[in-house]
């Protein structure tokens, strides 16, 4: 089965119950959910193994020949169904009249830019307005967090030293705060810096992929429900940002992926001044979700609402990236 879904790129499905496009999500669904599954996704020799997989099909994904699926039939990404589903009017098109529109590959299709006037930064001038590094959905907002927690039971608390590596900045965010956002898969999948400052650490951390917590139960969305217990395990990005603002201190910008993301690319490199609302990398095809982690004392009060509940990670405030998400001190 894998090596089939490696040779194909994901046809879109006009019908809304069947639009599935994970194929591998599909396949390992109700195997992540079983005591063996939970035990094979944890281990670190299948997880090397599969990485492999994904990164074969990441190759095709890249390729010409993925184009195949960008048309305007009913299983096709430039269909007037896929195309309002996907809000394709606010992103870039680089040529209707060539063929495949002009994308070069799925994954160029997928991680199509957005157009600026869609999402302008908010007060770009104002250094305490800290903006949305993504588009997606509000999953948690944590404040004080520790450096060191229980991650794995259900409550899935953040766990600093995990998340960020045992990297040697650690210490400097425990007690802060982490705003985290889920990505579904029609979202923009580039990420921008949420404040002005220069990017004095980038880092790719090789993680899990296809697990989750067994104790929030069945998941039918393929380990969306597990967000919190991803950022300790999953394969990450890394991208620190020294903020212009003093009392902001250093930011950390933490790209997540979930199940089939194979590839979190920075794009920009260490040393390098960013302004707010410059993009700093992409995913390449699946769903994500994403973390802001904020050293104690930089936000004074966010300025979006937290989830109610996180059993769906889609309840959540949607956001947009470039918009006000916090107000520093």
């Amino acid at each position: 089965a894998l090596n089939h879904i490696v040779q194909n790129a994901p046809k879109y499905n006009i019908e809304p119950n069947k639009r599935h496009a994970f194929p591998m999500s599909a396949l390992f669904v109700y195997m992540m959910y079983t005591p063996a599954g939970v035990a094979a996704f944890q281990n670190e020799a299948f997880n090397a193994a599969i990485r492999t997989v994904l990164r074969a099909w990441q190759d095709f994904l890249d390729s010409k020949e993925s184009r195949v699926v960008l048309n305007m039939g009913d299983e096709g990404w430039l269909s007037p169904s896929a195309c309002e589903f996907n809000k394709l009017d606010e992103f870039v098109i680089p040529d209707r009249n060539a063929p495949h529109w002009g994308f070069k590959s799925f994954n160029d299709f997928f991680h199509r830019q957005i157009k600026s006037a869609e999402r302008p930064v908010t007060r770009p001038n104002d250094n305490k307005v800290i903006v949305s590094a993504n588009d997606g959905t509000v999953y948690k907002i944590a404040r004080n967090v520790k450096k060191s927690d229980s991650f794995w039971i259900k409550s899935q608390p953040y766990s600093l030293a995990d998340m960020l590596d045992d990297h040697p900045m650690v210490d400097s965010f425990v007690g802060g705060d982490v705003f985290q956002s889920f990505l579904s898969g029609s979202s923009y999948h580039r990420w921008r810096a949420p404040v002005s400052g220069t990017v004095v650490d980038l880092k790719n951390i090789d993680g899990l992929y296809f697990s989750e917590l067994r104790s929030e139960g069945f998941d039918p969305t393929v380990g969306t429900w597990s967000q919190g217990y991803e950022t300790a395990v999953n394969t990450r990005g890394l991208a620190f940002i020294k903020a212009d603002d003093e009392k902001i201190g250093t930011v950390c910008v933490m790209p997540i992926g979930i199940t089939e993301v194979s590839s979190i690319m920075h794009t920009v490199k260490i040393g390098q001044v960013v302004k707010k609302g410059e993009e700093l990398g992409r995913f390449s095809y699946g769903g994500s979700t994403l973390c802001l982690v904020f050293q104690p004392g930089a936000i004074k009060h966010f300025t979006v609402d937290a989830p109610r509940s996180t059993d769906d990670p889609d309840s959540g405030p949607a956001i947009h990236v470039n918009a006000e998400i916090a107000i520093a001190h």
